[in-house]
């Protein structure tokens, strides 16, 4: 017998064969708790590196389109091509993607996909024509495309649906952070050259995927997780089936052609900000490549912001005694209102002010987005959430891939009119919320907690 015997919980933990974990005081009642565990958030936080590494690989084009334009002649309709074949490749990978991280698993599948399309972004460096330009587009597409099926699947297996909204906005805001680093890629373009560029933020991914190989394991598995953070995962997840069901089973769910409708209609919107908005800022403002940084360091950070809060606002509704079903309608809702400022920005005449309503419309889309991307395991099986994710994923970049050459058309032609496609921006969201709601009517509490 020892003079610090085990609680109830550590002797199941040591029982089966887990170090047991530190523990903390109380400051209320100054009694001594053993911690659940904070395992699952060490998860989280490679999933938001892995889409912080995503991003980057996707944004140095765009934050680089200037430059390139300029030495290599394109047109904004070459450049809307060029752009249309990164989502051509992400729209028809995605429902294969997100079946594959199903049965793979995400150890292997995520750590395969994050090679593929680091490899995929160096081999921009190689390309100088448009079709060269395209076609390493449509190849980082093809390999993109498992990034969220993968993280959302994590998601699903790593935390219980109280928590998922949260870690999926801390995965989430790594894109931000993704573009945030990426606005730094014309200070390396400008010392080294623009290939040297893209062959940089190639190599990150593999300085990922080592240590996901080595350390990552399902909860079940790994052993840094405790019985009660094992618990605490498991603790509202229901019995389901082993396999995913197949994609007829998962077109006559609801809330698939909810997810589906939502990534068709806002997807567009994010992809516009992405490929556009330096470009915008440079045509309406004067603003150089080398000045590019602290509007879209802006811009970026409310987007982080967004994204971290949207997941925060629906907890924070949950906590205010609110429904499941009405705090994530709530949530989203007030993203969707949060987007409509951006039509202003037709009425102003300066730089920053136009920087801060792209900022909120920005924020606002990663709220939204957090919280759709949540949608999925509130109202879908937890072996199909990748799958489901896919589907949604293909909408979106079909949406993204028809619109794209549209949009450079529209600027060739009209001579840089950006009002249009702002007035779209700012109302597709509430019409995309009114079709969701109809969808998906009342989520059961036990849905998402």
């Amino acid at each position: 017998m020892t003079n610090d015997p085990l609680d109830a919980d550590e002797t199941k933990a040591r029982a089966g064969g887990a170090e047991p974990g530190p523990t903390f005081t109380s400051a209320t009642t100054g009694s001594t708790s053993t911690v659940i565990g904070r395992t699952r958030w060490l998860v989280c936080a490679m999933l938001f590196f892995a889409t912080t590494i995503n991003y980057i690989d996707r944004q140095v084009l765009s934050i680089l389109k200037p430059m390139l334009q300029d030495e290599l002649g394109w047109s904004e309709a070459d450049y809307g091509w060029i752009a249309s074949a990164f989502m051509f490749g992400y729209a028809i990978m995605m429902p294969v993607a997100g079946r594959l991280i199903d049965r793979l698993g995400t150890r292997l599948g995520y750590a395969l996909a994050v090679l593929l399309w680091s490899l995929s972004s160096a081999s921009h460096m190689f390309a100088r024509t448009v079709a060269q330009f395209a076609a390493a587009r449509f190849s980082l597409g093809l390999t993109e495309a498992a990034n969220f099926p993968a993280a959302v699947r994590t998601v699903a297996d790593w935390f219980p649906q109280k928590e998922r909204s949260l870690a999926m906005g801390i995965l989430n805001s790594g894109s931000n952070v993704g573009l945030v680093i990426a606005a730094g890629a014309p200070f390396v373009a400008y010392e080294w050259g623009w290939p040297a560029t893209f062959l940089m933020t190639g190599a990150l991914g593999v300085f990922w995927g080592i240590p996901w190989l080595y350390w990552f394991r399902n909860p079940e598995e790994h052993s840094w997780v405790r019985a009660p953070e094992r618990a605490h995962i498991q603790s509202d997840r229901p019995v389901e089936a082993a396999t995913p069901p197949r994609y007829r089973e998962l077109l006559g769910l609801r809330g698939s052609w909810a997810f589906m409708a939502g990534k068709f209609l806002t997807d567009p919107v994010w992809w516009f900000f992405l490929f556009w908005i330096p470009s915008f800022l440079n045509s309406q403002y004067g603003v150089d490549l080398l000045s590019m940084g602290p509007p879209l360091l802006a811009i970026y950070l409310a987007a982080d912001v967004g994204s971290i809060g949207g997941g925060w606002l629906f907890k924070a509704l949950r906590g205010r005694g609110w429904s499941a079903s009405r705090s994530r309608k709530g949530a989203m809702l007030l993203c969707a209102l949060a987007a409509t400022p951006i039509v202003g920005i037709l009425y102003v005449g300066s730089l920053w002010p136009a920087v801060a309503l792209v900022s909120c419309a920005a924020a606002a889309h990663q709220g939204w987005s957090s919280n759709l991307f949540t949608l999925v395991s509130d109202t879908t099986p937890r072996v199909a959430v990748a799958s489901v994710v896919g589907m949604g994923g293909l909408t979106g970049a079909v949406a993204g891939m028809l619109i794209s050459p549209a949009v450079g058309y529209w600027l060739d032609y009209s001579g840089n009119a950006y009002t249009p496609l702002f007035f779209i921006g700012a109302t597709v969201y509430l019409i995309a919320f009114g079709i969701i709601h109809i969808l998906v009517g009342e989520l059961p509490e036990s849905a998402a907690q």
